[in-house]
């Protein structure tokens, strides 16, 4: 199933930062609990910030660490480090010791920035002493500084083909996958954005982390387009819905235990949301009945994505267009190429179930010093053509509609059928006296395999 759009040429997003300033320099960028910054402000702390980089040799195509909570200042230097052709790595503040300093030893940054937070967790000697650690909180008193007396911006020359960042997947628990992303595949997220209703007049409140690919596709179509993003530093239900009413908010990327929280929240109905155009929600599975609420009770649109931090195949399910459609992830995005394929690799007709592949304008460089893993990931097609591969199992019905059946990994071999343990569980989980079950397969003499 493949959607196709108009190319623009390619824009690195600091320039499109740069260009907001011009137009809307008084307009607030960044908003947190502590301080906030114009665009005219942000793109001279930029500046400064790369400055302040360079003379501490920290140049294009080095790396840089940051491992921290949501702030203005979290925002601020990965956007003018980034600007700088610095390669952002974003840790996740959530992961053990272990994963964290094997994160460490995987990008090698030339330093890394930490919050409180951090240092509470991870003693700054056990860090400095793989890179040079720095507290964030050095650059709030800064900012000032940086407001009486601003700095030349500098930019450096960027090619769609710079490495922009290196997300970690699995951070937490596993093995840390880091997945490389280009400034091409940032910029293609901002077109998608602006594709979606982001403007100057975006409001967009994000309550989920920085180092995660779910917050970075909606935080740089709001700050490259012009709109104003409020960060919070961690998700509270009646914070999220007084911040949302006090600021008029038009946008904000939740997941879907966040939006089943917010619908069980005893006063969410009390809370004035009339402001909002369109809510986002990606990286788990959306339960339809949970859609259908959200559409009942929270004004605006309500736009699901399924994809990958990878890249690759895009779906885009409008639920507030699309209602009889709702048990989906949508149609395959623009410029999206998404096919199936079984065991073997070969090519199944759409409606046929099987493994999910996708081929786009967003795909990952590769796995960070993981040659053997980007063997398994890649696809290609009969024609040639670079997929990747999702590790899902689905099938498209008859209008282009993705149908997610279950992980590749999860799927019980029985008697020579495919069970899906996500069918069954659905079954169970829909008895009043179940609130969650998990189905797993077990060696069977008699079928193999049996749930």
């Amino acid at each position: 199933m493949q959607s196709r759009k108009a190319e623009r040429r390619f824009i690195p997003i600091a320039e499109q930062i740069a260009g907001a300033a011009k137009r809307v320099p008084d307009k607030i960028a960044l908003i947190d609990a502590d301080s906030q910054l114009t665009f005219a402000e942000l793109v001279d702390a930029m500046g400064a910030i790369g400055a302040s980089l360079a003379a501490n040799r920290i140049s294009k195509g080095d790396v840089l660490a940051i491992c921290a909570q949501n702030s203005v200042e979290y925002a601020l230097l990965y956007l003018a480090a980034t600007a700088r052709g610095i390669i952002v790595a974003p840790l996740p503040a959530a992961a053990t010791p272990e994963s964290l300093l094997s994160m460490l030893g995987d990008c090698q940054p030339k330093a890394l920035l930490v919050d409180e937070t951090t240092t509470q967790f991870f003693p700054p000697k056990t860090l400095s002493a793989h890179c040079p650690t720095l507290q964030l909180a050095a650059l709030k008193p800064a900012l000032d500084r940086w407001k009486s007396k601003p700095t030349p911006s500098a930019m450096e020359p960027i090619r769609p083909d710079d490495i922009f960042n290196i997300i970690y997947s699995s951070g937490t628990t596993g093995t840390p996958k880091g997945i490389v992303q280009t400034h091409a595949m940032r910029d293609a997220h901002v077109q998608l954005g602006q594709n979606e209703g982001h403007d100057e007049q975006a409001v967009n409140l994000l309550s989920t982390p920085l180092y995660s690919n779910t917050t970075l596709i909606s935080f740089f179509p709001t700050v490259a387009l012009g709109g104003t993003t409020i960060l919070m530093s961690k998700f509270d239900c009646g914070h999220f819905l007084a911040l949302a009413a006090q600021h008029g908010v038009t946008h904000t990327m939740l997941v879907p235990v966040q939006y089943m929280r917010l619908m069980d929240y005893v006063d969410f109905d009390s809370f004035d949301l009339g402001s909002f155009r369109q809510k986002y929600c990606t990286s788990a599975p959306f339960p339809a009945d949970l859609k259908r609420e959200i559409l009942d009770r929270w004004p605006g649109g309500l736009t699901e994505y399924y994809g990958m931090t990878e890249g690759g195949g895009l779906c885009v399910l409008r639920a507030h267009e699309q209602r009889d459609k709702l048990a989906t992830v949508g149609q395959p995005a623009a410029d999206c190429d998404m096919r199936i394929i079984d065991e073997d690799g070969q090519q199944l007709p759409p409606t046929c179930s099987g493994e999910i592949v996708g081929h786009s304008g967003t795909m990952m460089h590769g796995y960070l010093n993981r040659p053997e893993l980007n063997e398994q990931i890649f696809w290609v097609s009969p024609e040639g053509k670079t997929f990747i591969r999702t590790g899902d199992i689905g099938r498209f019905d008859t209008d282009g509609f993705l149908y997610l059946l279950d992980r590749k990994k999860d799927v019980i071999i029985s008697g020579g059928f495919n069970i899906y343990p996500v069918d069954i569980e659905n079954v169970l989980r829909s008895h009043l006296q179940v609130n969650d079950v998990a189905v797993v397969g077990v060696p069977s003499k008699q079928w193999g395999e049996t749930p």
